[in-house]
């Protein structure tokens, strides 16, 4: 499990597990646990056109994530954001496919793109990891406090000059980069794991929101090392570990927030 053919493993899962935790925060407190869904998924038929034409999986990755930004936010003007979502998902989502049956490694590019190849992470893969999770966590300290005013009270931001569209789409980019730099690790699948039950668990655990947004990181880091060791010793896929697991997470914070709830009523009528 710590022989040297696993040493990027851990670097990269760690890289990716603590950026999603990261940003996985704020797509918990603005309820856009669809986008973080459809994001990786839009990024799926990138994966699929790089392997198609022979290039680095995070070119096509990060352009057709980009696609899914622009659609997402522009179609979201004119209407719901969850329907402009679905619909930016449907059509990338096609083209996926079509590019799939054009390669001649059809099922282990399907699995690969939605599941990841965590477990043979190359050296080559780790320097654009490294530079993409610096990117998205430097991004997110630059916007930290207003991308937060405006999950939290977007009105109020929208007197202080806080343009609401603008945040939407900074934080889609965001989003659409953390997600692509994963999907060629863990997959399109993986990732919303580790973006969404993490933060959900942290959530119910601390109001604070810095506290909350490092206790998801850290729940999430946990999650994808526990997941990779039991994957290694049991040979079973890593990402039933991943969602179970931070499913659980999820279920042991709302666990505890009710014991504390009810522990606190207990004791206002005991006094």
């Amino acid at each position: 499990m710590f022989d040297d053919f696993m040493v990027n493993t851990w670097i990269a899962a760690t890289l990716i597990a603590g950026v999603a935790g990261v940003v996985g925060f704020f797509v918990v407190i603005r309820g856009a646990a669809f986008s973080a869904h459809a994001l990786p998924l839009c990024a799926f038929p990138g994966a699929a056109a790089a392997n198609l034409i022979g290039v680095h999986p995070l070119v096509g990755v990060l352009a057709f994530s980009g696609f899914g930004v622009a659609g997402v936010s522009q179609l979201g003007r004119r209407g719901r954001r969850d329907v402009a979502t679905a619909l930016s998902l449907v059509v990338l989502l096609g083209l996926g496919a079509l590019f799939l049956t054009w390669t001649t490694e059809y099922f282990q590019a399907v699995y690969a793109l939605l599941f990841g190849e965590v477990l043979g992470v190359g050296a080559q893969a780790l320097g654009p990891v490294a530079a993409l999770s610096a990117l998205s966590i430097g991004l997110i300290v630059a916007l930290f406090r207003p991308l937060l005013l405006n999950s939290v009270s977007p009105e109020l931001g929208e007197t202080i000059g806080l343009s609401a569209r603008l945040m939407e789409v900074l934080f889609l980019s965001v989003v659409a980069i953390a997600t692509g730099m994963a999907l060629p690790v863990v997959g399109a699948l993986l990732v919303f794991s580790l973006m969404v039950g993490p933060a959900s668990a942290a959530r119910t655990l601390t109001d604070r929101p810095l506290a909350a947004m490092l206790l998801a990181a850290a729940i999430s880091i946990v999650t994808v090392w526990t997941s990779i060791a039991l994957s290694f010793v049991l040979e079973w896929p890593i990402g039933f570990f991943v969602g179970a697991l931070s499913a659980l997470a999820y279920a042991a914070g709302r666990i505890w927030a009710w014991v504390e709830i009810h522990g606190v009523s207990q004791s206002r009528r005991s006094l």
